[in-house]
């Protein structure tokens, strides 16, 4: 194995240290800084900003559907035209611009529509709202072409659509779903939690997703939810009946409850099935035995005696 030396000052033994020992150093010396000068930004942010950025829940409430926005086709809009239609809304807050974390949202819901066979305008609708006012129409509108590109599926643009609007409409819009944001003059970014909202058709915030990734059958069942019973087939209800949404785990979970009561209703069906079988089948079985045994008429078989 080859070595390399060190010499320790004020030793003339020679210490011989494996090549990857050195290397696998290196790495961890490196690993540490970056560590180190991570906690060094974070501890830099003030609090009082640190505080602006959440997430404030407000399941239940309605979002004001008459604010007005911009598409990206250059039109003006009202929120309530992409509600009312049987389906419920996916919304999500960013902007376009962004040069970071707006993407990783982005493109993780993009991911996540890829593996579901629903598409945006077909069971629900997908509206991006950005939260910075100078961005112009036609940015929204290379974001759409980008991303419907991405998905490969073109009639996802029917139902997928890019706003952009004033500070008043989009502060107000956020305020009412619990967004909490700021601008960062240092940075001239704007921060802001990963966050999509799911809405029912009605404008009422149904589920909460948190992060930049987003399971199928979590943004599935988050559908099917705020769908109220208006979207899915049978077996999506029955799957949807099986699982819960669970806050501290941030997504749905088999509920065990609902789960044993499926499975005893399930088990009635299916010994009703079963004896109804049975009973039809000794049903069968005697009618066929009835039908072999031979009718004698009366009086048939009889002797005459004259006297």
């Amino acid at each position: 194995m080859k070595r390399w030396r060190e010499k320790v000052p004020g030793m003339k033994r020679r210490i011989s240290v494996p090549r990857g020992t050195g290397m696998l150093a290196l790495a961890g010396s490196l690993l540490v800084t970056a560590l180190v000068a991570e906690a060094q930004v974070v501890d830099e942010q003030p609090a009082g900003e640190l505080s602006q950025i959440d997430v404030v829940e407000r399941l239940g409430d309605t979002i004001p559907l008459d604010l007005s926005f911009t598409a990206d086709d250059g039109s003006t809009v009202r929120l309530d035209e992409y509600f009312h239609r049987g389906k419920p809304v996916v919304l999500v807050l960013g902007y376009y611009e962004c040069p970071m974390l707006c993407n990783l949202v982005y493109n993780g819901l993009t991911e996540t529509i890829k593996g579901l066979s629903w598409v945006p305008g077909d069971r629900y609708e997908l509206v991006m709202v950005s939260i910075n006012p100078d961005e112009p129409p036609e940015l929204a509108a290379a974001k759409k072409s980008m991303y419907v590109a991405h998905l490969g599926k073109p009639e996802a643009a029917q139902g997928w659509h890019f706003l952009v609007g004033t500070e008043e409409a989009s502060r107000t819009l956020a305020d009412a779903v619990g967004f909490k944001y700021f601008y960062d003059e240092e940075r001239r970014q704007y921060a802001h939690p990963a966050v999509v909202f799911v809405l029912t058709e009605d404008g009422v915030i149904s589920r909460y997703l948190y992060g930049i990734e987003f399971p199928v059958r979590d943004f599935k069942l988050a559908l099917l939810e705020a769908g109220e019973g208006k979207i899915g087939n049978t077996v999506d209800r029955l799957i949807l009946y099986c699982f819960q949404y669970d806050p501290e785990a941030k997504g749905y979970v088999i509920f065990a409850g609902n789960v044993m009561r499926l499975g005893g209703v399930v088990t009635v069906i299916f010994l009703v099935l079963l004896l109804g079988g049975l009973w039809r089948r000794e049903r069968r079985r005697r009618r066929a035995a009835l039908e072999r045994v031979p009718v004698y008429r009366a009086g048939a078989g009889r002797s005459r005696h004259h006297g």
